[in-house]
């Protein structure tokens, strides 16, 4: 018999602030339709039926910033989307993620050799927290770089971390 056993009423649940937080950060994960190029196809073909993004928590995509918490950049970033981009990332409220889905938002594409305008990865403008290789990726692609999402959320800490 171990010592915490009989020691609260039946019903009582004790778990920490942390998991229980991250649970409902997991579970409620509200991507933005941010769609630049052909990835953009394979990211609606993602939230449509076959796929199923709601038994993940993901399958209200928001049409506003101010809803959701993650932003799909799916496509080629240009110079003159990526202010537009920074803008729409700064009205995200938070925590916010960014996920980066195909080859031409990871490192510009083949449009970034021949190409002025292309940016060069929208690392370069908005911290990215999960990258989705492809070109384009498929959807499995797309729910697998989602589930890694949840496997970072569920990891982290709301506690400060000491610094060295």
């Amino acid at each position: 018999m171990s010592w915490i056993e009989n020691r609260f009423e039946e019903g009582v649940i004790v778990t920490s602030l942390d998991w229980f937080l991250n649970w409902g950060k997991t579970s409620s994960i509200w991507p933005m339709t941010f769609g630049l190029a052909c990835c953009a196809i394979e990211m609606m073909a993602t939230g449509a039926s076959r796929f199923d993004l709601d038994r993940f928590g993901a399958g209200a995509f928001r049409a506003t910033p101010r809803q959701s918490d993650l932003m799909i950049v799916a496509g080629t970033v240009t110079y003159k989307m990526a202010s537009r981009l920074k803008r729409l990332y700064n009205q995200m409220p938070e925590p916010k993620y960014v996920m980066a889905m195909g080859a031409c938002t990871i490192g510009g594409g083949p449009y970034f050799k021949h190409g002025y305008h292309v940016v060069k990865g929208v690392d370069l403008v908005v911290p990215v927290d999960i990258y989705v290789p492809g070109c384009p990726p498929r959807p499995e692609a797309l729910i697998e770089g989602l589930m890694r999402l949840q496997d970072k959320i569920r990891n982290s800490s709301i506690a400060k971390k000491a610094s060295a």
